[in-house]
């Protein structure tokens, strides 16, 4: 690479669409230096060509290698011949699903190799799996920077998989605090709201039961509070079936898909993420940045970024009286919740930031490049 040559990055990821892993690629794509940096977005499957269009550069290109369900040693073969044509100074996988790339790239002869941590596979929801902790260990020999988002990530890699120290570092994902502002106070209920893919791993379905039994208990809340749920996907229906069978249609709302979630965030008052498993939640910190108190199962790296008691609370996994009192201790207390969400803010703005989180991926790019 010459001094005044591009460096050309190529991306892995399972698929590019609706997801946080993607939102933040796309956040870093679109705030590298377009003049020193070139890149290629590769999916294991495919892509959504809508959701591309937040890509805001013309220095992109995507591959998809169309990999078929289960077991496809095809795609180890175009994923080299795809390498060899575009010959990126840096690899960079995301994800246990794509780290089994690092492989190929070296013997298409990629000079760095880099690979991301963003969060639990949904097999290995709390990283015991033993398999999976030898296979980051036998691959991360040829992986010469493991990224991992959260403290959690970065323990995990370091203690159950053991990579040497001098591998790992860890970088939060950030927002764009320009983006994502607080409303101004309204009249009207109180809105609980939450974004996100509707999958197990999210599990929405606590959130409509803890919803469903504050509801029942405190009957006086009815009409001056209400669920808001962005997203789509398998557990839709489930949902849909407990708020129906608790009499509470009238007080839900099911947006689907957004790509405004900035425009969903300020429609809400308190979000809550009810999920089993977190690596660093992009939409937390983008509740957060809205000026939003968060509720957040104490799973994954939600802790690194919830200060419970100063920016919201953190509720166990699973259970659905805990996330109700939380919900109700919000929904009785504006002042509160205007605290907590003034305090999150400035929380996403000091810890949290875009231009921070650029900086830390040029600074890995530039020295991988080399």
């Amino acid at each position: 690479m010459t001094g005044r040559q591009p460096i050309k990055i190529a991306h892995v990821l399972f698929h590019f669409g609706i997801g946080g892993l993607e939102n933040g690629l796309v956040n870093l794509i679109n705030g590298l230096d377009a003049s020193r940096y070139r890149h290629v977005l590769v999916c294991l499957t495919d892509f959504d060509e809508v959701y591309a269009r937040r890509l805001r550069t013309d220095n992109f290109e995507l591959r998809a290698l169309n990999k078929q369900p289960g077991h496809d040693p095809a795609v180890w073969w175009r994923m080299w011949k795809l390498l060899r044509e575009v010959r990126p100074d840096v690899l960079h996988t995301r994800n246990f699903v794509a780290l089994e790339m690092q492989l190929v790239g070296l013997l298409a002869g990629v000079r760095g190799r880099v690979h991301g941590e963003h969060g639990w596979d949904v097999q290995d929801l709390d990283g015991t799996v033993r398999k999976y902790q030898l296979a980051r260990r036998a691959i991360g020999s040829v992986v010469q920077r493991f990224i991992a988002l959260s403290q959690d990530l970065e323990r995990y890699l370091l203690g159950p998989v053991g990579l040497p120290r001098a591998k790992v570092v860890q970088r939060y994902n950030g927002v764009d605090c320009e983006r994502f502002q607080p409303a101004p106070a309204s009249p009207g209920p109180v809105v609980i709201g939450t974004v996100g893919r509707m999958k197990a791993v999210k599990n929405q379905p606590l959130l409509c039961r803890a919803f469903a039994a504050l509801m029942a208990r405190r009957p006086d809340l009815a009409g001056l509070v209400r669920l808001r749920l962005v997203g789509s996907g398998p557990l839709r229906t489930e949902c849909e079936a407990i708020i129906a069978a608790d009499g509470l249609a009238g007080a839900v709302d099911f947006t689907g898909d957004s790509d405004r979630v900035e425009a969903e965030l300020r429609q809400m008052q308190v979000f809550v993420l009810p999920s089993r498993a977190e690596g660093i939640s992009n939409t937390i910190l983008e509740a957060m940045a809205s000026g939003l108190p968060v509720i957040a199962t104490a799973v994954g790296g939600n802790p690194e970024l919830v200060a419970a008691g100063d920016t919201g609370c953190l509720v166990p996994s699973d259970d659905v009286e805990a996330l109700a009192g939380a919900i109700e201790t919000y929904v009785d207390a504006p002042e509160r919740r205007r605290q907590h969400g003034e305090a999150g803010r400035r929380r996403a703005l000091e810890r949290f930031s875009l231009s921070g989180m650029i900086a830390a991926y040029d600074d890995i790019y530039t020295e991988l490049a080399r």
